[in-house]
């Protein structure tokens, strides 16, 4: 597969903006999410970037019905005290199985070394899999190069609690 993975443009949030509202919409049914009154999901997270320490990447691929290229993932990253934070990463559902997903997140944490935290939904038994996937291919086994532990979500005591994998370096 032909497929690019970039910083995103100054001129492309407006695009970021949009897919964020597909990522969103693939996670309302694990966190019981609804969109608000105009039509949109939570977006929040989102209005911190562009900022300092933060980072988003889109990756592209070339549209089956026009060749162009279509964007099919982000990824946006911030570093929080010693470590990278992975704060949200999607990839387009028709493309996902074909290692997107791995390349996106390889490319992205290559771009950053040092140790990193990536959190999950406690109910995404996809991400489950995938992130700790990632994690033993990039940085090596369970235990010895990162941990998982769960954490309260703050000020939601009814949600489960979040998995966290945390990076030795």
């Amino acid at each position: 597969m032909n497929r690019t993975i970039r910083p995103v443009g100054d001129d492309e949030w407006e695009l970021v903006a949009w897919l964020w509202q597909a990522y969103r919409s693939d996670l309302a049914p694990i966190i019981r999410g609804l969109p608000y009154a105009d039509g949109r999901y939570a977006h929040a997270p989102l209005d911190g970037y562009p900022g300092p320490d933060r980072a988003a990447y889109l990756a592209w691929q070339p549209h089956p019905n026009t060749g162009s290229d279509a964007p099919v993932g982000f990824a946006l990253v911030s570093r929080l005290e010693t470590r990278w934070h992975m704060d949200a990463f999607w990839t387009a559902p028709v493309a996902r199985r074909g290692g997107l997903g791995l390349e996106l997140a390889s490319d992205v944490i290559e771009r950053h070394p040092g140790p990193w935290a990536i959190a999950f939904q406690h109910d995404n038994a996809a991400a489950e899999g995938f992130w700790r996937r990632v994690a033993t291919e990039l940085f090596g086994p369970q235990g010895e190069a990162w941990t998982e532990e769960e954490r309260p979500v703050p000020g939601k005591p009814e949600v489960p609690p979040d998995h966290w994998i945390e990076t030795a370096s």
